[in-house]
């Protein structure tokens, strides 16, 4: 009997996200039938229904697991019957797997951030010091992240305040031996604390469907290392590496948090090389997408015209 994956999330049909995703896993299967290890095919197809409505399918026999994506990644919590440390850590799901009719919450969004994390990082010593631009399910996992890095000052800016300090609230009690804050989203707020940082990570949607960055490039730095969760070469990347800055997109954050995911699915270890190349390939014909969310409006931004199916 053929098993299902579901992407369940909003918009996704129109998305080319979802054609990365279909290949990501698609290839991985394919490779780890050859190798002659036992595994239950996977299909993909993608869910319009209500939220509700798609969590109570997904507990069927049919299914393995479903990839939650944005902006369902905090909403679909209390759906859950039971949910993994890092998922309670952050208080978001990207992934489910069942347990008979069970379902269980993980977020293969930290380990994916890990990688990247390192991978940006490279043999420089851990930096302390980070901002982070966002507050939805792929910020959530970043600032767990930090945490887990030992990072000591973090700062946390949405064009929703309150989203924000939301954020840091939750993490109020993991983060107490750090200093955590919500900060308005003013250009010169954002150009001050980047002068006392090293690290910029976006985690909101802004560059995903135009050429336009979430900071000016005067604001950046050398010495900075920029990471941008939509896995295109954005302006904010662009205008990092003109200045100097150390740049990376979130392609390593997506390949590993899908190979967690097939992992957790299957019982068997992701291709890690296959599913690069499938990315690499889906990439080349277009795939971008966040992990973040819309930063919110402002009058003097530019709009974004979509939500990303991250």
């Amino acid at each position: 009997m053929t098993k299902r994956v579901v992407l369940i999330g909003h918009p996704v049909a129109h998305s080319k996200t979802r054609v990365g995703r279909i290949d990501l896993h698609h290839h991985a299967r394919s490779a780890v039938a050859q190798r002659g290890r036992r595994l239950q095919p996977v299909a993909h197809f993608f869910q319009r229904v209500a939220l509700a409505d798609a969590i109570a399918e997904v507990r069927g026999d049919e299914f393995l697991g479903a990839n939650v994506t944005i902006p369902h990644k905090e909403r679909v919590v209390p759906m859950i019957d039971k949910l993994t440390e890092e998922a309670q850590a952050t208080g978001a799901v990207n992934t489910l797997t069942r347990e008979g009719r069970r379902l269980v919450g993980h977020n293969t969004d930290v380990p994916g951030f890990v990688a990247a994390l390192d991978k940006l990082v490279g043999r420089q010593k851990m930096p302390r010091q980070a901002v982070v631009l966002g507050a939805g399910g792929g910020a959530r996992a970043v600032v767990h992240g930090l945490i887990r890095a030992s990072f000591q000052r973090v700062i946390v800016f949405n064009r929703h305040l309150h989203r924000a300090e939301g954020l840091v609230r939750y993490f109020a009690r993991s983060a107490a031996h750090m200093d955590l804050k919500a900060m308005p989203w003013h250009e010169s707020i954002i150009e001050s604390e980047l002068a006392k940082t090293k690290v910029l990570i976006n985690a909101t949607s802004i560059g995903l469907n135009s050429d336009v960055s979430p900071v000016p490039a005067e604001v950046l730095s050398g010495d900075l290392l920029v990471l941008d969760l939509i896995y295109n070469r954005t302006r904010l990347l662009r205008d990092a590496e003109a200045a100097g800055a150390n740049a990376l997109d979130g392609e390593i954050m997506l390949l590993h948090q899908g190979a967690a995911a097939f992992a957790l699915w299957t019982g068997q270890p992701a291709p890690l090389e296959v599913m690069s190349q499938a990315l690499s390939e889906a990439r080349a014909e277009g795939v971008r997408s966040a992990e973040g969310e819309p930063a919110g409006e402002r009058a003097d931004a530019v709009p974004e015209t979509a939500t990303p199916a991250g």
